[in-house]
């Protein structure tokens, strides 16, 4: 039986080769927890080595971990690709435009082609000073003039561009369920768009140039982005470890003292971030090692203990919680019932969530 300490370990050894080599007695249970987690091409970078100093592995687990990690490598180059060229459209178009967590995270890790892509979710703007009504109606306009079925979200609408990855254009970047913190955020948000419209990277194998949000802003809105999945279906251990590349890279760009600390504290008490953040500190700390001068709060063992079971029972996304498995009208009575074990931790977001919820349910009915 694998243990959850030799998880953690065989994980800190993928992202860090000057780590404890792990020992692993039950590969087919590591190769099972690192498929629900949506890991396998980080792991396969830790499999590499161990097999290049001499341990061994049994060959048909590690030739399937290779096959898989292959596609992963591929499904990065292609994503790179779809994304420039997303980004040129829009910017043809007359949009500025962000493209939110996906290839601007693969650029924080390692080996940017070992983190497994999901789809393209782009933040877009075309008027200057537009509120976000205003916003969403000149989105909708522009996606329905070519696909007029596409479904919409009150965050977002799809957009089919590409026959082979879903793009997903945001009206708002990211939603609080307490219409309270809901609207602090998106006035947050509001006010620091433009900025990340302007934030230009290169990725990787000269695939092109596109903007992705600054370390500064991915520290508030992934971690909305965190809590925001938290209270739908769940998170995984993915969704982790991009956020714990967001704060390592982040110590590079912007100091952590105390005097930064403090404005950033109460920032996330504004927001309604603060106790959530405190869970994901004891999972960064206890999963990938994160030193205590990275965290942006103090680590809460009790909430971050919760999360992880959470995380371990449900896999990337609670795909593996039986959540998804069933129709809408069940599932929204499971998740109401699942939540309500979370109002303890956090009242405000787990007595909201049912009636956000609902609130976008009928929202989406009168927008389709």
């Amino acid at each position: 039986m694998v243990t959850k300490r030799t998880y953690w370990t065989f994980i800190r050894y993928c992202l860090d080769e000057q780590q404890c080599i792990p020992i692993i007695e039950d590969w087919d249970a590591l190769f099972l927890f690192m498929k629900e987690q949506t890991l396998l091409g980080v792991g396969f970078c830790g499999v590499e080595r161990m097999k290049a100093k001499g341990i061994d592995i049994p060959k048909p687990l590690f030739l399937r971990w290779y096959a898989l990690s292959e596609r992963i490598k591929a499904c990065n180059a292609l994503m790179n690709r779809r994304c420039t060229e997303l980004a040129g459209k829009l910017s043809k178009d007359g949009f500025r435009y962000c493209i939110l967590k996906g290839q601007g995270n693969s650029l924080l890790y390692p080996d940017p082609y070992m983190r497994t892509p999901g789809d393209i979710d782009v933040f877009v703007m075309r008027t200057e000073g537009a509120s976000v009504g205003e916003r969403r109606r000149e989105v909708m306009d522009y996606v329905r003039e070519c696909f007029p079925e596409t479904k919409i979200r009150y965050q977002h609408i799809d957009y089919p561009v590409f026959k082979d990855v879903l793009v997903e254009m945001h009206f708002v970047p990211t939603t609080m369920n307490n219409p309270v913190y809901n609207r602090r955020i998106q006035r947050w948000a509001e006010a620091q768009m433009p900025q990340q419209c302007w934030n230009f990277v290169r990725l990787s194998d000269n695939a092109g140039t596109i903007a992705v949000p600054t370390a500064d802003f991915n520290v508030i809105y992934q971690l909305s982005h965190l809590m925001h999945h938290f209270f739908d279906e769940g998170i995984g251990l993915r969704q982790m470890m991009d956020y714990y590349f967001v704060l390592k890279t982040r110590s590079g760009v912007a100091g952590n003292g105390t005097e930064e600390k403090m404005p950033l504290e109460r920032g996330l008490r504004h927001l309604g971030l603060y106790k959530f953040a405190g869970a994901v500190m004891y999972i960064l700390r206890e999963v990938f090692g994160l030193e205590e001068s990275l965290m942006i709060v103090p680590e809460d063992e009790r909430r971050g203990k919760t999360l992880m079971a959470d995380i371990l029972k449900g896999g990337n996304f609670g795909k593996y919680s039986g959540l998804t498995r069933h129709s809408m009208g069940v599932k929204h009575f499971l998740k109401i019932r699942r939540n309500l074990h979370f109002v303890r931790e956090y009242p405000a977001e787990a007595i909201c969530e049912p009636v956000f919820r609902t609130l976008c349910f009928f929202w989406r009915i009168m927008n389709r």
